[in-house]
């Protein structure tokens, strides 16, 4: 089975030709049919954030079921599967309360980057191959626990089923979990990619009436105009705070972050309202921090908040938004951008921090590049 690895952080991906275990009980092997190149799988290329390597990456991905060990349940052989980087046991205290994004499980993926039941299923001459965030999507195939999956109505172009995983319900479920009273109020965005573009896909169709957003690629902004906002800024010319306070009347009842740095989260932050909330959604290098004013936080009765993978009941909003797609509401495909076969995937790496619009996408079972 071919799969991109990495080996150390600062390097390229490796594409090698590894050994897949057999599902053991509660895990299912997938067969990859789409796999989207995500800002989070930099962070890991970087050095952002830490990964036990050899590893192979890719955390958005949609597939076919091949086959499953004993004991699973929730999928069956030639199900079509969106891929899970946060799985959901269904039994823990968030899972009960409705946030399977802060499920008990999730930890194990990201301390020991093996299965949920222990151990890698990657290898190769004997050595064992890691697997991030439990999915490693970034292969022709791949093994994972079953609480990683949710099956889906096969008609759902594996594409979008691919980021609809990761991408839409971070952005989408940001706006609609931790924005309920939005129609008719402001909204700002920071971050046109993937995530951002999502975002603004979903405060166009509860009603916002202002949708501001922010990014430094033209191409981008032009892209969120077509998705519905209402007003762009390009922070590499203009005062990003004084922007939205000139459109907004005073500042914006909402802001979203989906970058992850410092800068943009404090900027985000003073351009609020009283009474404003801030969710930050993008994920920034190991040991970041930010720093507020006091002062403004309190006199101004101002709100940040974090949101991992959008706040979701995801088994719940997944079908929910694979629904509005279908229905015709949401247009997702918009959100694609150039589809690469799986050896170049660094190729798609460079693409995705130079400048792509939306999600690039990896076709693991295509033919090989000549």
């Amino acid at each position: 089975m071919r799969a991109m690895v990495m080996h150390e952080a600062g390097s390229p991906l490796v594409l090698e030709d590894l050994d897949l275990d057999a599902p053991g009980p509660g895990e299912v092997q997938v067969r990859i049919e789409a796999a989207g190149v995500c800002h989070s799988d930099v962070h890991y290329l970087t050095g952002g954030l830490n990964a036990k390597t050899p590893i192979v990456l890719g955390h958005e991905g949609a597939g076919i079921v091949e086959s499953v060990g004993e004991g699973v349940t929730r999928v069956a052989p030639g199900d079509k599967v969106i891929m899970l980087w946060r799985p959901r046991c269904g039994e823990c205290q968030y899972c009960l309360k409705g946030m399977p994004g802060q499920c008990e499980l999730g930890k194990i993926h990201g301390q020991t980057n093996e299965l949920l039941r222990g151990g890698t299923r990657l290898s190769k001459d004997g050595v064992r191959y890691h697997h991030l965030m439990g999915d490693s999507v970034f292969a022709e195939r791949a093994v994972v626990s079953q609480e990683s999956l949710i099956a889906i109505d096969p008609s759902i172009p594996s594409e979008v089923a691919a980021i609809v995983g990761c991408a839409v319900i971070t952005g989408m479920g940001a706006i609609l979990n931790h924005m309920p009273d939005l129609a008719g109020k402001s909204v700002v965005v920071i971050g046109a990619g993937g995530v951002g573009l999502s975002a603004i896909m979903a405060a166009e169709l509860v009603g916002a009436a202002q949708i501001i957003v922010s990014d430094l690629v033209p191409s981008r902004l032009e892209k969120a105009v077509e998705l519905g906002a209402t007003h762009t800024i390009d922070s590499s010319k203009e005062d990003f705070v004084e922007r939205v306070r000139e459109i907004t009347g005073g500042g914006a009842h909402y802001v979203l972050e989906a970058i992850g740095r410092s800068q943009t989260i404090r900027a985000g932050f003073e351009s609020l309202q009283p009474g404003g909330t801030e969710v930050v959604v993008g994920l920034g290098a190991v040991g970041d921090e930010v720093a507020l004013p006091v002062n403004v936080l309190v006199q101004g009765d101002r709100r940040l908040v974090g949101s991992l993978y959008g706040t979701a009941n995801s088994p719940i909003q997944i079908p929910e938004i694979l629904g509005l797609y279908k229905s015709g509401k949401l247009q997702l495909e918009a959100l694609l951008d150039e589809s690469f076969p799986l050896d170049e995937a660094n190729a798609a790496i460079a693409h995705l921090r130079t400048g792509a619009i939306g999600r690039p996408i990896l076709t693991p079972n295509t033919p090989a590049s000549a």
